[in-house]
């Protein structure tokens, strides 16, 4: 017989266990659905007023244990902020814990001393206060330690959250928007545990190189949570807040969605699928239709992971981190009440850069050796690791540019530029679909894939101080696969 301390510790490693897909469709996964708390700031007109706090703290992810763990304004992840096109927003971060950090506002478009990157670190017990203007349209964005050589552990305890950008037209648009009732964020996250409740890092080589991957799915650090729908037509603002997965997402009953945004805000045309690849740091708003009553389970397909490895032969399942689908969270149906919501066909139109607007050509290559097996530095772009006393690129403000992003290695890596929203105007492989049609800041690139960019670099003159590109497997990015650039 099993003592009541073994009993515990067989709870604790089922409960951390990636879930195999054998649940019923009326069958709930089980834990509530948390909805991270909505902060607005303090408004004065535009101005727009937050206080941040970088904090540690307990939290209680596994039955009865309490895991240690970061967030901001509360002890794990931070609260959503909200924001609206023309507001003047002044952000007041006070680090409280006892390592040098940052907070980077994802996606945002803003003057380089204000981007919250490796040059805005903030140390123990200090305060860091920046104010921008919000100038882009309505966004599912977020924000993020950007602590250099130390974002994937930061980012891992829980130094994320999400940044909300509304604006008119977006408003005036009869999608759902009521945060928390019908508009929901869903911050997906895979950990891994000790025995003892504590999150589990790295565990050997493979994490190093391949980027963490956990066993264990959270959604706004939950494990499989059920949201109860109260409306039948729910908005889900999807991010890949992971260290390194890409997730294949697609519901167990296979019903349709619909994605109505990207990273950079809302399509021109709502898209009509049953399946959506997010790639780390990616942003999808979706909506879905729950008015048959059912319990659908969101899902992420761990046979479309692996067929995005190439040239590892063996080595695609050491990569993958698990052989079994994972369920991500369930929506229960059962009770909504109908929503007077539409889903559209047309939703705004695109500002889009013209490429007979184009003033220079850019390649970033992105390149892993294996230096790593004698101690060296394997992730590089273009040749280079990261050098912060570097600047590998200077833009002209107002400018269009095409970067293209050409993939040398064996595995996918997601790529960011920091301050633009990009169109993607090419693919080498496979085409250009859903999430991917809107303004982007992260696009993945398949091994020995090309993808070609454009954008338009805001009017934000600096020259001494740079913005980030990079990959967004956290893991590479804090290992050298980041360049900087000024915009002068």
């Amino acid at each position: 017989m099993f003592s009541r301390r073994k009993f515990i510790q067989a709870s604790v490693i089922l409960a951390a266990m990636p879930a195999k897909i054998v649940l019923a469709s009326k069958q709930l996964l089980g834990n509530k659905f948390q909805v991270p708390a909505l902060y607005v700031g303090t408004r004065k007109g535009n101005n727009v007023y937050f206080d941040l706090q970088i904090q540690s703290g307990l939290s209680q992810i596994l039955a009865n244990k309490k895991t240690p763990t970061l967030g901001v304004n509360q002890n794990f992840l931070g609260v959503t902020l909200r924001a609206s096109k023309g507001d003047k927003v002044h952000i007041r971060v006070k680090n409280s814990i006892n390592k040098t950090s940052t907070l980077h506002w994802h996606g945002m478009k803003l003057p380089a001393k204000s981007d919250g990157g490796p040059h805005q670190a903030i140390q123990p017990n200090k305060t860091w206060e920046t104010q921008f203007e919000v100038i882009q349209d309505a966004a599912t964005l977020w924000y993020h330690s950007h602590q250099l050589h130390e974002t994937a552990p930061q980012v891992y305890q829980g130094l994320a959250g999400m940044f909300i950008l509304d604006d008119d037209k977006a408003s005036a648009l009869n999608l759902p928007s009521e945060y928390g009732v019908d508009d929901m964020p869903v911050i997906i996250q895979d950990k891994d545990f000790k025995q003892n409740g504590a999150l589990r890092y790295l565990g050997g080589m493979m994490d190093s190189m391949m980027g963490k991957k956990g066993g264990t799915v959270l959604v706004n650090g939950v494990i499989r949570p059920v949201l109860k729908a109260k409306k039948s037509l729910l908005r889900l603002r999807l991010l890949n807040g992971s260290n390194a997965r890409t997730y294949f997402l697609a519901f167990n009953d296979n019903r349709v969605f619909y994605v109505i945004g990207s990273d950079g805000g809302l399509l021109e045309q709502t898209q009509k699928t049953n399946q959506l690849r997010l790639a780390p740091a990616e942003r999808a708003e979706i909506l879905v239709d729950v008015s048959d009553g059912k319990m659908p389970i969101l899902q992420h397909k761990s046979g479309q992971e692996k067929s995005g490895m190439r040239g590892m032969g063996m080595m695609r399942s050491m990569m993958s981190g698990t052989d079994n689908d994972l369920n991500i969270m369930q929506i229960d149906g059962s009770n909504a009440k109908k929503s007077n919501r539409d889903i559209l066909k047309k939703l705004v139109t695109h500002d889009n850069p013209s490429m007979k607007q184009v003033s220079r050509q850019r390649l970033m290559r992105l390149e892993m050796g294996m230096g790593m097996m004698g101690g060296g530095n394997m992730f590089s772009i273009n040749g280079k690791t990261m050098n912060a006393k570097r600047i590998d690129e200077v833009v002209k403000a107002g400018s269009v540019e095409v970067w293209r992003i050409e993939n040398a290695s064996m595995m996918a890596h997601p790529f960011h530029i920091h301050n633009v929203q990009f169109k993607i105007v090419s693919k080498s492989e496979g085409v250009i679909s859903t999430h991917e049609l809107g303004f982007k800041d992260v696009v993945l690139v398949n091994p020995h894939e090309q993808v070609d960019v454009i954008m338009k670099f805001p009017e934000f003159r600096d020259k001494n101080t740079p913005y980030m590109y990079h990959c967004h497997i956290l893991e590479h990015e804090d290992r050298g696969m980041m360049g900087q650039f000024v915009v002068v």
